[in-house]
C-alpha cells in the first residue's frame, strides 16, 4: 500500500490493533511456529504491541521520558555527544565509517545515558539491538539473539532494584515496583527492549540517508550550507526519501474493513510499508523518486501515525538538527570514499540503512 492517505486512515483506524493476542487468530491457534525469526515483533508485552487500554496505560508510562521539555533539556547532551565523535573523527585517519562511528553511536549514547545503561553491558546489547532488525537470520540465529537480548536488560533489571540511579530504566523499575497493576515484570523488560532498540535505529538510520543524500547531491548540500535552505528541510526530505523503517511488523483487522474497493477481513496480518509512502507519485509528484530539500511537500509517515505514533520523534529530529550542521561544517571536504551505488543495505526489509559508509573527511592527496 503506497498511497499515504490510505495508509494514515488505516493506521489510524480502531478496527486495528497490534495486539497479536487478542486479534490475530493464527497466532493464537499456535500456527506461527516460535522459531519464526520475527517472532520477537509480535510477540513482545509492550505498547509497541497492546492495544486500546493497555495501549494508553503503556504509553502513559513511557511518554514521561519523551515531553518536550524533557527532549529539549537534553540538548547539551546531545551537542557534547556530537562535539565528542567530530573531535573522535578529527583525531583519526582522513577516512572513516560515518554509520559506524558517527551516525550510531550518537543515539545510541543519548538512549544509553537516558535509561541507564552500564557501558559494559552496551557491546552485547549493540549485537542483540542489530540482530532484532537482521531479517534474514536464521531460526535459530533469532533465537540466541532474543535469548541474549533479555539475559542483558533482565541483568540491568536486577542491578537497578539493587542501586537505582538518576536515569529513567530505574524510573520504570520503580513504577513497576510500587504499584503492580501498572506494569507487568514482562512488560517492564519488554519496554527496555522497545525504548532501547526504537530509540537509536531510527535516527541511526535518518543521519545514515541524509549524509549520503547531501554528499550525492552537491547542489542540496550547498542550498543548506548558503542559508537558503534549512536543515529542516534536509531532515524532512530524507524521512520522505529514504523512510528510516521501511516496513513495520505488524497489525491486524480487528473486524473485516473495507478500504477503497479492499477488503481486509478479521483476524489479517497487516504489513505498513512507510516506505512506499513517502514515494507515492499520484502524491509527491513524478520526480517522488529524486531527493530535493526545495520541494513544497516534504510530508511523510516515517514515524507512524495514529496513536502508535514514535514518541520519540522529537528527540531524533533534535539529534539530526544538531548533529548534521555539526558534521557538515567540521568536514567541509567530506565525500563518499566509494561510488554511492557500491553502498551495501543492511540485512533488513524492516531497517533502512547502509551497513556501512565509507568517507574522506579531507580531500584525498593528489
Amino acid at each position: 500500500m503506497s498511497n499515504p492517505d490510505l495508509l494514515k486512515r488505516l493506521l489510524s483506524d480502531p478496527r486495528v490493533s497490534k495486539d497479536p493476542n487478542q486479534h490475530w487468530p493464527a497466532y493464537t491457534k499456535g500456527e506461527v511456529p516460535a522459531d519464526w525469526p520475527l517472532h520477537i515483533w509480535v510477540s513482545v508485552k509492550n505498547m509497541f504491541t497492546a492495544y486500546g487500554g493497555d495501549h494508553r496505560r503503556l504509553r502513559a508510562l513511557v511518554s514521561k521520558a519523551f515531553t518536550p521539555r524533557r527532549t529539549q533539556n537534553l540538548r547539551p547532551q546531545v551537542e557534547k555527544i556530537t562535539a565528542d565523535l567530530i573531535a573522535g573523527l578529527a583525531a583519526g585517519p582522513d577516512t572513516a565509517d560515518l554509520r559506524d562511528s558517527f551516525a550510531y553511536p550518537l543515539p545510541i549514547e543519548v538512549i544509553c545515558q537516558l535509561f541507564g545503561i552500564p557501558d559494559d553491558a552496551r557491546p552485547g546489547l549493540k549485537r542483540a539491538v542489530d540482530g532484532v532488525f537482521n531479517t534474514t537470520a536464521t531460526p535459530e540465529e533469532a533465537a540466541a539473539n532474543v535469548q541474549d537480548m533479555y539475559r542483558i536488560l533482565s541483568e540491568l533489571v536486577a542491578a537497578k532494584r539493587d542501586e537505582p540511579g538518576d536515569d529513567l530504566a530505574s524510573g520504570l523499575i520503580s513504577a513497576r515496583d510500587e504499584d503492580n497493576s501498572r506494569l507487568e515484570e514482562t512488560e517492564l523488560v519488554d519496554t527496555l527492549i522497545l525504548v532501547i532498540s526504537a530509540g537509536h535505529e531510527t535516527t541511526v538510520n535518518l543521519l545514515d540517508h541524509a549524509i549520503t543524500a547531501l554528499l550525492t547531491h552537491p547542489e542540496q548540500l550547498r542550498l543548506v550550507l548558503g542559508g537558503d535552505r534549512s536543515w529542516t528541510d534536509v531532515i524532512d526530505e530524507t524521512l520522505r526519501w529514504q523512510a528510516p523503517v521501511a516496513h513495520l511488523p505488524l497489525r491486524y483487522a480487528v473486524e473485516d474493513i473495507e478500504l477503497d474497493g479492499l477488503t481486509i477481513r478479521a483476524g489479517e496480518p497487516i504489513l505498513a510499508s512507510y516506505a512506499a509512502a513517502g514515494r507515492d507519485s499520484a502524491h509527491h509528484g513524478e520526480d517522488a523518486d529524486r531527493f530535493d530539500i526545495t520541494r513544497e511537500d516534504k510530508s511523510s509517515l516515517a514515524f507512524g501515525h495514529g496513536v502508535h505514533y514514535c514518541l520519540g520523534a522529537p528527540l531524533a529530529r533534535l539529534e539530526a538538527e544538531i548533529a548534521l550542521p555539526a558534521l557538515f561544517t567540521a568536514f567541509p571536504d567530506l565525500a563518499l570514499a566509494v561510488p554511492v551505488e557500491e553502498l551495501e543495505t543492511v540485512a533488513s526489509f524492516i531497517s533502512n540503512g547502509h551497513r556501512s559508509l565509507p568517507a574522506f573527511l579531507t580531500k584525498p592527496a593528489g
